[in-house]
């Protein structure tokens, strides 16, 4: 039986890269840099927004070696992370299904965290900004803890902190580096097809299993108890 679920907050939950984007936007401007189309910018959104702008920062100095001399990546870090405060929560939208899907979960006892490789505070911001923080009795960030996904720490670190086991959990992620971190944790890889996944079909990570909407995690969970309950009962 399945007691814990564990979510992926951006392109699995909530729709967040016009507000990433703006904030990547607003940081070049500030330093008079050419913008990225956004489709760039998403395609590095999974492992945090310091892997993000380490990515874009070197292909812009890779174009131009001479911007070096003026532009110092902590800098540029600092005024995005400013810029990220302003935009976090402002544009995100939950996906079709979302709420209704946690709020089924949570009526029948499952446990639900939230588990992001976005730092803490911002994923705080966009949870309280859509409205699903209270439906996660854990969140934890890119920098909670010494590690972040898809290290077999952070959900090691969630399964104690629910007192379950590994074969009573699932995680949910859009991305390949959700699969794995499921994979790395010993429970169930599950994944939704429409995030970010650097353009590439996550379905290729080879999840255990690929849903089409969040609405149907809830049918599956709790089907699943049913047939569980009825199984023990007869």
């Amino acid at each position: 039986m399945l007691r814990l679920l564990t979510f992926d907050l951006d392109g699995t939950l909530v729709d967040t890269a016009a507000e990433i984007a703006q904030a990547v936007h607003l940081t070049f401007d500030d330093f008079a840099l050419a913008r990225r189309s956004e489709d760039e910018i998403i395609g590095q959104i999974g492992r945090g927004t310091r892997e993000l702008m380490l990515k874009l920062m070197a292909r812009v100095l890779i174009a131009q070696p001479s911007l070096a001399d003026r532009l110092e990546f902590d800098t540029v870090m600092t005024r995005f992370d400013q810029r990220y405060a302003e935009t976090a929560g402002s544009r995100a939208r939950p996906y079709p299904g979302c709420q209704a899907m946690l709020e089924r979960l949570r009526k029948h006892g499952i446990g639900l965290a939230c588990v992001t490789n976005k730092e803490q505070r911002h994923a705080e911001r966009v949870l309280q900004a859509t409205g699903l923080a209270g439906y996660f009795t854990l969140l934890v960030g890119g920098d909670t803890l010494p590690v972040k996904k898809p290290d077999a720490g952070v959900l090691a670190h969630v399964l104690r902190e629910y007192r379950v086991g590994p074969h009573e959990a699932a995680h949910v992620g859009d991305s390949s580096i959700d699969v794995q971190t499921a994979r790395n944790a010993g429970v169930r890889a599950w994944a939704v097809p429409y995030g970010y996944n650097g353009g590439v079909p996550v379905a290729d990570a080879r999840p255990d299993r690929l849903f089409d909407h969040l609405a149907t995690i809830a049918d599956h969970v709790l089907r699943d108890d049913a047939e569980t309950a009825n199984k023990e009962a007869a």
